[in-house]
This record gives structure tokens, C-alpha cells and sequence, in this order.
């Protein structure tokens, strides 16, 4: 009576490479991660760059109030020592903020931004200090809401800037 003995098989470089290659479960798992990925990471990118914008408009907003404050605290009309705020000095502030310029002539710095969002007046108790404010409405490039699809009311993404600068009169 023989006793059988094991088959073994010779190597072949076929079967090394076939025994090296993933198994046919992880085709196409690279493809689904990157699927399941991009919605997310666009989500982060898109972020990123709306807080970009939002950050260089409000820094326009700020260095216009402030150029604004500046040229209105320096314009004396009068040289009895006591600073008088006129409707000149009040309507060429206004345009340099608005508009970077004394005349008020091309586009605004921001868009959207109007002379009727600046606001020029005396401040502090006493006669020393004016004052530029100005309110921007910040709207995002996606829109100004978000829709909710049925579920209660849009929800709203757009807000207001609001820059400030007081100075001494000179």
C-alpha cells in the first residue's frame, strides 16, 4: 500500500505576482475615499477663502474710515482755535472714505459700499475730536443665505462691518 504524498506546486514567477497583486475587495477603494473626501475638503477650501475676502474687506473699511478721520481732523476752516465740522469738510470725508478720493469720482472702494453707510460728527464732551463710522454689508460669493430645504426658513450669512476711528483735531 502507498501513502499518498502532498501535491506541492513549483513557484512560478505567475503566481508570485499574482499572490503580490491586492485582492479584488480593494479595487476601487482609492476612488471611493476620494469621493467620500472632496465634498469636505472643498467645504474647508471654500471657508478659507470667503474668510480671506472677509478679512481684506473689513481691513479696506478700516483703512478708509481712518484715512477719512484723518483728513477731517486736520481740516481747519477757521483759526480762532476752535474746530467747526461744515458740510464741506463733512461731504470731502465722506468721498474719501467712499471713494479714496476728495471729489468722489470713479468706483467705491468696496462694492456696494454708498455715501449714506459713512457717518462724519464731532465727538467727546468737548470740541477735540471727530469722529468717521461706517457700516458694510458683507455678502459671501455663495449668497446671502443658506437654503434649508423645507425645513424652517433660510438662514442668513450676510453681515455688517461696522468701522470706527476717532481723532484729535490738529
Amino acid at each position: 500500500m502507498t501513502i499518498p504524498t502532498a501535491v506541492t506546486r513549483k513557484a512560478t514567477p505567475v503566481n508570485i505576482m499574482s499572490s503580490m497583486r491586492p485582492g479584488r475587495a480593494q479595487r476601487g477603494i482609492a476612488m471611493t475615499e476620494f469621493v467620500i473626501a472632496i465634498p469636505v475638503l472643498l467645504l474647508v477650501f471654500m471657508a478659507t477663502v470667503e474668510l480671506g475676502r472677509a478679512l481684506f474687506q473689513y481691513n479696506a473699511l478700516t483703512k478708509a474710515v481712518r484715512d477719512g478721520a484723518r483728513y477731517a481732523s486736520s481740516a481747519r476752516t477757521n483759526t480762532t482755535g476752535n474746530f467747526e465740522l461744515t458740510q464741506a469738510i463733512r461731504n470731502t470725508t465722506v468721498n474719501l472714505a467712499v471713494f479714496g478720493n476728495e471729489l468722489g469720482a470713479g468706483d467705491p472702494l468696496l462694492e456696494g459700499l454708498a455715501a449714506s453707510d459713512v457717518d462724519v460728527r464731532l465727538s467727546g464732551a468737548g470740541n477735540g475730536f471727530v469722529e468717521v463710522i461706517a457700516d458694510y454689508q458683507f455678502t459671501p460669493m455663495v449668497g446671502n443665505q443658506i437654503p434649508t430645504f423645507g425645513f424652517g426658513d433660510p438662514i442668513p450669512i450676510s453681515f455688517t462691518f461696522r468701522a470706527a476711528s476717532i481723532m484729535r483735531v490738529l
